[in-house]
């Protein structure tokens, strides 16, 4: 036991990086405003966000940290947020997880959620910035751009964006937009002006099957990681078309150029651990998932995605977006999931302590400071 308990207290005591997620909601929130932000789904008339697994979860695990009892009923819980306020609220949950540095999505509700500066205040962390290359692609289009001169204008326009101070990687959400099964080609110049000009005549969100084809492979041409939306979404995702398995063809062309990371990944985290196990720069989380399954089956995704990923690809993130508990939970989870399976490990002697310890802060961690080559001082 002894040595069990090594592991969970390295990682209870290990500074996380948090290599994705959002910030959270810069205003108070009514109780609909909370609740909206609970869930992936839309809202269902008579039947309140609570009553689900996540909502479960944090009348259990957050309220008390708003000092509340646990299992306390949901109306108390969002009084009681209330009469603390967002910014303490915030400053609590942050603070708790754990995380040394945050490296956060900025393209999603921009207007909506708090910026990397501000998520690193209230926890005390540092934080970097992840360009998400569909707004990027989006802006250019906004601003004015003829078909011909698009493809070099989104080039200049990710170069300007990946240039700005404290980013470190770059995102792509083709799994919304078209999903995976695209061509694996890099599209010629000539594809991509006649594409450009169906999309630009048309107006609306990047969903042109060459130009996100072009999107990724300006990704590569970027040199940064390459965070890709896996699996686990809302419902304006197609689930069938946003499987890692589909990318195999483009993983085989651009080896040996970026680092591919997959998030979230589920029901897709024994795809996405195929994938890490036969390509060297092959990397992937299983983050928004662990907190909407619970602490209590955090292990049983993790467990998955370890059965044939190596141990220097697996990486932390909670994908945490406007709400501060998801960064908590997504935090405690993770420790907690991961803690219980390498305590089962050791204890079956499939695995030494020092082994067990070791694994648990380069998925914590050391893989995600090693990818985006993160100082080792954090």
């Amino acid at each position: 036991m002894a040595a069990a308990t090594a592991v969970h207290e390295a990682l209870a005591g290990l500074p996380l990086i948090d290599h994705h997620c959002h910030g959270v909601a810069t205003g108070a929130l009514t109780p609909a405003g909370f609740e909206a932000l609970l869930t992936e789904g839309d809202p269902w008339p008579g039947v309140s966000a609570f009553d689900t697994p996540v909502g479960t979860a944090v009348r259990r695990h957050c309220a008390p940290l708003l000092d509340l009892p646990r299992h306390v009923p949901a109306e108390e819980y969002l009084a009681r947020r209330a009469e603390l306020g967002p910014r303490e609220v915030e400053r609590r949950f942050l603070t708790a997880t754990g995380t040394a540095v945050f490296c956060v999505d900025t393209g999603f509700a921009p207007e909506l959620l708090g910026t990397p500066a501000q998520l690193a205040e209230a926890a005390g962390a540092v934080a970097h910035e992840v360009v998400r290359l569909e707004s990027v692609a989006e802006g250019v289009a906004a601003r004015g751009v003829e078909a011909d001169a698009y493809g070099d204008a989104f080039r200049t326009a990710a170069l300007d964006a990946v240039r700005r101070p404290g980013v470190v990687g770059v995102k792509s959400v083709a799994a919304y937009r078209t999903g995976f099964a695209l061509d694996p080609a890099r599209p010629t110049d000539q594809e991509v002006t006649a594409a450009a000009g169906r999309w630009l005549a048309r107006g609306g969100r990047l969903d042109d099957p060459v130009l996100v084809r072009h999107l990724l492979w300006t990704a590569v041409d970027l040199g940064l990681p390459l965070q890709l939306h896996t699996g686990f979404g809302d419902n304006d995702l197609r689930m069938h078309r946003s499987d890692p398995a589909l990318l195999t063809d483009w993983l085989h062309l651009v080896s040996g150029t970026v680092a591919v990371l997959f998030l979230h990944c589920w029901p897709y985290q024994r795809q996405a651990a195929y994938l890490a196990a036969v390509f060297e720069h092959v990397y992937l989380d299983v983050g928004l998932t662990l907190h909407h399954v619970g602490p209590v089956r955090a292990r049983a995704v993790l467990e998955e995605a370890l059965e044939i990923t190596p141990y220097r690809k697996l990486l932390y993130s909670s994908d945490a977006c406007g709400l501060a508990e998801f960064h908590w939970l997504g935090a405690y989870a993770f420790r907690r999931g991961l803690g219980e399976l390498l305590q089962d490990r050791v204890d079956a002697d499939e695995m030494s302590p020092a082994d067990a310890v070791r694994l648990a802060r380069w998925a914590g961690a050391d893989n995600a400071r090693r990818v985006y080559r993160l100082s080792d001082d954090l």
